[in-house]
């Protein structure tokens, strides 16, 4: 039973992930910096964002095999679900045309995603694709906070070369997410005790 409400927990999480990055998507103010990455491919390429979201997913996790990094079920699930969910709910979120609007749709994207972050990671399956990118490089004497700039920099800057959007929501989200995670983490984290100093 346990595993099973691990699971749930996982799923539900990058369902709200999801949902979030769309609401990014469709607030038009900015997003988040992967995902100016994926809004450039998606832009050049034709192919709908959330197919791209999974295949650098995907191509993410042939990167952890040079880095010895092992996957769990939740790290499969979130190369595929997020992906999949903005493809299903970007039909159904619209634009608003009210700044106002758009604001509050960023705003709630942010919180989304932060709750759906504490509930996946709460849920101790496995680290997302890129976060295992970097927890490998760590491993290798780079530190977790010098791997995460560096990466992600590269990634707003080859999404914007490529046509992603930056904007006030890409610094929302790189100034919010952190601080609202650990204050969710602990009320959603029911990985055991040992576990809980991966993240």
């Amino acid at each position: 039973m346990r595993f099973l409400e691990r699971l749930a927990r996982c799923l539900f999480g990058l369902a709200c992930f999801g949902t979030g990055i769309t609401l990014f998507l469709q607030s038009h103010l900015g997003l988040p910096p992967w995902d100016v990455f994926h809004k450039g491919v998606s832009e050049k390429t034709g192919i709908s964002i959330g197919t791209v979201i999974i295949g650098t997913g995907v191509l993410l996790l042939l990167l952890w095999i040079p880095l010895r990094q092992r996957p769990g079920l939740g790290t499969v699930l979130n190369a595929l679900e997020i992906g999949l969910v903005v493809n299903l709910t970007k039909g159904f979120i619209v634009e608003p045309e009210a700044l106002w609007a758009r604001s509050a749709m960023l705003a709630i994207g942010l919180l989304i995603i932060a709750f759906g972050s504490a509930l996946y990671i709460g849920a101790g399956l496995g680290p997302g694709p890129r976060d295992g990118l970097m927890m490998g490089l760590a491993e290798r004497g780079v530190s977790v906070r010098a791997a995460r700039t560096v990466i992600e920099i590269v990634v707003v800057v080859a999404g914007v070369v490529l046509g992603g959007s930056i904007g006030v929501g890409t610094v929302v989200f790189a100034v919010g997410i952190g601080p609202l995670v650990q204050v969710l983490l602990p009320r959603f984290d029911i990985r055991p005790v040992g576990e809980r100093t991966a993240h």
